[in-house]
């Protein structure tokens, strides 16, 4: 079982930056894959960025070029740096984490609670 917790939320206005931070409660990004996604109302939730236990990230379109995803294996925690942010990626920010148990492929998923951007115009 993994822990996710996120921070870094706020509001800001457009053109501005933040950067969230998901802290796990045991070592699990050095190893497992995780992602940021994120849900407006309305809306489903949606990837917004990967990466794998190799560090190699993967990018929505939609903000490829703006955001980076990262991680801090020694204090295991995952960032989110979201760069040029604009009205539309107001949104609950939530942090996922893949945990594989076998060589198979089946693993369990944690999320965290999510933490709140506000992107004014």
């Amino acid at each position: 079982q993994v822990q996710l917790v996120e921070s870094g939320g706020g509001l800001v206005q457009a053109g501005g930056s933040l950067k969230l931070s998901c802290a796990a409660s045991r070592s699990t990004f050095s190893r497992n894959p995780a992602a940021w996604y994120r849900q407006a109302p309305g809306k489903q939730r949606e990837l917004v960025a990967g990466i794998s236990s190799d560090g190699s990230a993967n990018y929505a379109d939609f903000v490829k070029g703006r955001f980076t995803i990262s991680r801090d294996n020694a204090k295991n925690t995952m960032y989110l740096q979201m760069n040029s942010l604009k009205p539309d990626d107001t949104a609950v920010y939530y942090c996922y984490s893949k945990v594989i148990v076998n060589v198979e492929g089946a693993y369990y998923e944690h999320w965290g609670q999510g933490t709140q951007v506000t992107v004014s115009s």
